[in-house]
């Protein structure tokens, strides 16, 4: 690299990397002057350091613009590829779609927003705006809220007073809102997202692994007259999370359960609430 960079420390070289990389936390390319702005770095010490990562393929360019390189897309897909969550859940992400015909989200708690690895879906998919790799408030989301509130009492003390960011006029605002929100989700084992993180449309989640030690959360999302919020969505999302963690305690030889296909949806009013419904008998493990 530069001289600059050259006489800098290996970390202070790693932060710098890093400062550039976390630039690219978007769609699109980004210009110099974007990163410049976005970094805090110097022009000249950012073009050239820009210019490397070209170079080893962590950046490409296209004129004068910048984006992604193919080296972190194949490093990206190998990290989701050897994470034990994602490789236990894969087989059950397929079946609570096919069973549901819903959008299936899995995540991870990452700090205040959740990360996604994997989204399983159809047409429908298109309009709901994840991506793999992509993040959310936790606190806007059915899966978050699942995550957190299996953490215990730890995850509601570390929340202080700041104003939470809404993403819709549905989204919880206030600490105390989602602690209230989090001791619901504790005591019925399933996280419900009403408009919270995209108007229009709703989650139903379930915290994956024992109390206190959740690993993650998987969700099924779709448009609000669709969206059933009692036993008929709770039921097939909750032992799809128990076949997942079932499945990283047990390894990979493990039988995965199936779910059977729900039928139809019909369209009409969503039901609002944290109140059970007999599960219909579709829904069971094969």
């Amino acid at each position: 690299m530069t001289a600059t960079v050259e006489t800098a420390t290996p970390s202070a070289v790693i932060d710098r990397v890093s400062l550039v990389l976390d630039a690219f936390d978007g769609p699109g390319r980004l210009t110099l002057a974007q990163i410049v702005r976005r970094t805090g770095l110097p022009r000249s010490s950012a073009h050239r350091m820009l210019e490397r990562l070209v170079q080893l393929r962590w950046l490409r360019r296209s004129g004068r613009d910048y984006e992604l390189g193919m080296r972190l897309v194949e490093l990206g897909s190998l990290a989701v590829h050897q994470d034990r969550v994602h490789r236990a859940a894969m087989p059950m992400l397929h079946e609570l779609h096919r069973a549901t015909g819903l959008v299936v989200h899995l995540a991870v708690l990452d700090g205040a927003d959740v990360v996604y690895l994997d989204k399983v879906g159809d047409r429908m998919a298109a309009a709901i705006p994840t991506r793999v790799g992509g993040r959310h408030p936790a606190h806007c989301t059915a899966v978050g809220k699942a995550i957190m509130a299996a953490g215990g009492e730890g995850v509601l003390g570390s929340l202080g007073t700041d104003v939470l960011p809404r993403k819709t006029k549905y989204s919880i605002a206030s600490p105390s809102q989602l602690r209230t929100e989090l001791n619901k989700v504790r005591a019925h084992g399933v996280a419900f997202d009403r408009e919270e993180s995209l108007a229009g449309f709703g989650c139903v989640a379930a915290s994956i692994g024992d109390s206190g030690e959740a690993v993650g959360a998987v969700s099924v999302c779709g448009p609000m007259n669709r969206m059933m919020f009692d036993q008929r969505l709770v039921a097939p999302v909750r032992m799809a999370a128990l076949g997942i963690w079932r499945h990283i305690e047990d390894g990979a030889g493990r039988v995965v359960p199936t779910l059977q296909q729900m039928r139809p949806f019909r369209i009409g009013p969503a039901t609002r609430g944290y109140d059970a419904a007999p599960a219909p008998a579709g829904l069971q493990f094969a």
